[in-house]
């Protein structure tokens, strides 16, 4: 079992632009992911069912053809299969994400 207090949580660097720390378990990734300012997914897509939160910050996501900018407590819901991607703006993101393992 793993308890994080995501207010003191020591994230590493995932990719440039991108710090996390990830938890998995037999069926589900969890990770918390601070994205940095000015970046960019332009869409990928995967077979399993993503969902999460913003804990901090704006992001822009599109999920198939909707647009949306999320904001701190706002969350979101990918299914399985859909092109999906983000952009970051001024000031870095903070999310927690959880989808199946792959």
């Amino acid at each position: 079992m793993s308890i994080w207090n995501l207010s003191t949580l020591q994230l590493e660097e995932f990719r440039p632009g991108i710090m996390s720390k990830a938890e998995m378990g037999e069926n589900l990734i969890m990770v918390c992911m601070e994205i940095g300012r000015e970046q960019e997914d332009t869409g990928h897509e995967h077979p399993f069912d993503q969902c999460g939160v913003v804990l901090d910050g704006q992001i822009e996501m599109f999920i198939g053809n909707e647009r949306n900018k999320l904001n701190s407590n706002e969350s979101y819901f990918i299914p399985a299969g859909v092109r999906h991607g983000w952009k970051t703006f001024g000031k870095p993101v903070k999310l927690l994400d959880v989808s199946a393992k792959n």
